[in-house]
């Protein structure tokens, strides 16, 4: 399962069961930290998910910055609602080509807002398990 972790949503992919596919399967309004991890943690459980991989929002130097540090707060409270792996992905310039992918596909901005942070979830995924494909030995 990967997570696109916004201020204001949390876009959520899965992949299949040969981890080969990344399909976006919700979006979460964020409310607090608490009923937010709560969420995420009834998912996880309903997917059977042993690992979790979470966009990294690096600056676009690739450094470290606020939105980074953030993220590394939620991944710490991430971990007392999940025990498997967490994986952290540079997820720079993802929900731009979400967006840019859904508008030239003419979805109204309306019904974007509502899926964007799914499919940026899907491409952190999509990136994580090509990246795993590689890693393994033919």
């Amino acid at each position: 399962m990967a997570l696109d972790v916004g201020s204001k949503r949390i876009g959520i992919a899965v992949s299949d069961p040969s981890a080969t596919f990344a399909l976006p399967i919700a979006t979460i309004d964020r409310t607090n930290r608490r009923e937010d991890l709560a969420r995420l943690k009834e998912l996880i459980d309903s997917y059977g998910v042993d690992e979790l991989v979470v966009g990294d929002p690096l600056t676009l130097a690739g450094d470290r910055g606020i939105a980074a540090r953030e993220m590394d707060s939620f991944v710490e409270k991430l971990r007392e609602v999940f025990a498997g792996t967490i994986h952290r992905v540079d997820e720079r310039l993802t929900t731009a080509q979400a967006t840019k992918s859904l508008i030239a596909a003419d979805v109204s901005r309306q019904k974007r807002r509502s899926i964007v942070d799914r499919m940026a979830a899907a491409l952190i995924l999509e990136s994580f398990l090509a990246r795993r494909a590689n890693e393994r030995p033919a």
